[in-house]
């Protein structure tokens, strides 16, 4: 473990912004961890793990932190389900593959999504009708103010969409250093009707699905959809979907009749943000290094050397004229930092 001085960030976010952190340091075990947190000339210290939830606008002079820390773990099983345990460091595509290798059931249509394990539960990530919270039991952290380990459950977390307490009274206050989930080994849910899963499937010719099927649908999807950050970057989905009331999704029909949306409860419906965006006239459109992806509205991509306040300003002039066209506020999805 060696702390390093003014060192580029930018093989560490998935936007590809080369912002420069004045120290860092890459910690491989909990023991680091707690050695580099007891440090008393680095007041102000940044977690980073996978990048991928982030828009880096400036260069930092805290000490950043880079969770690396690996490691796979069946904790219990008996006949139908399993408890695994994944360190924070583990890539989250990496480790859903491993339990679908495992024929272990819960994780496949949250398949390809960017990051690490240990930033997963922050914002409880979700895709096609699948939410990290369903299969989380529990996490374990280290808390800045004591610099001990704290387990928090399912119940201690809070989860709603795309929040967690860590995005609220615990944000900023721990990190966490792995998850623990329960997933089954037989009889397997299988959520197949939420977006184009279904359709894809019968594409592949499959009219009974594993959830090998699924997550192979699933990444077929999202490739065909997302931009690859490795090639241009990007932090995948940039604005969370709007939750409004019934009343007001109505009221918005009768001057756009083609607007989607997904009951939440009795009262509320969510739209979808990505179409709001496209109606809005953003998608695909390029202001020079960055700009809107041409296939999903939702992603807001580095097409170089843009900067992140560059970036920012975009989504800001995105929400100001969804704002004003429709009377809903999106919200950023992304750590703004």
């Amino acid at each position: 473990m060696r702390i390093q001085q003014n060192i580029s960030l930018k093989p560490y976010n998935t936007f590809g912004i080369d912002v420069t952190a004045k120290h860092f340091v890459a910690v491989t075990n909990h023991t680091e961890l707690t050695q580099v947190l007891a440090l008393k000339e680095y007041p102000e210290k940044l977690i980073l793990g996978g990048g991928s939830n982030m828009l880096l606008t400036q260069d930092q002079d805290k000490l950043v932190i880079h969770i690396h820390i690996k490691g796979i773990e069946i904790v219990s099983e008996d006949e139908n389900t399993v408890l695994v345990k994944a360190n924070a460091g583990e890539n989250w595509h990496e480790f859903v593959m491993w339990c679908i290798k495992q024929d272990f059931g819960g994780l496949e249509n949250l398949s390809l999504i960017p990051g690490n394990v240990g930033t997963a539960p922050i914002q409880n990530i979700g895709a096609y009708g699948v939410e990290l919270k369903d299969s989380f039991v529990s996490c374990e952290t280290i808390a800045f103010e004591d610099n001990k380990k704290h387990v928090f459950n399912k119940s201690d977390c809070h989860f709603g969409y795309r929040n967690s307490i860590f995005k609220q009274d615990k944000k900023g206050k721990h990190i966490i250093t792995s998850v623990t989930f329960q997933l089954t080994k037989k009889q397997h849910q299988l959520h197949t009707h939420y977006g184009t899963i279904a359709a894809q499937l019968k594409d592949m010719g499959v009219e009974t699905p594993t959830i090998q099927d699924i997550s192979k649908a699933v990444i077929h999807i999202r490739e065909s959809k997302l931009p690859n950050p490795k090639v241009i970057g990007n932090s995948g989905s940039f604005f969370k979907n709007p939750v409004i009331s019934q009343h007001h999704y109505n009221r918005l029909l009768k001057n756009f009749n083609d607007m989607p949306s997904y009951s939440v409860s009795d009262h509320e419906v969510k739209v979808p943000a990505g179409w709001l965006i496209e109606k809005a006239g953003f998608k695909g459109k390029r202001f020079d290094t960055y700009g809107v992806h041409k296939n999903q509205a939702l992603v807001l991509v580095n097409y170089g050397k843009a900067k992140g306040s560059d970036i920012l300003k975009l989504s800001e002039l995105i929400q100001k004229t969804i704002y004003k066209l429709f009377d809903i506020s999106i919200e950023a999805e992304v750590n703004i930092l």
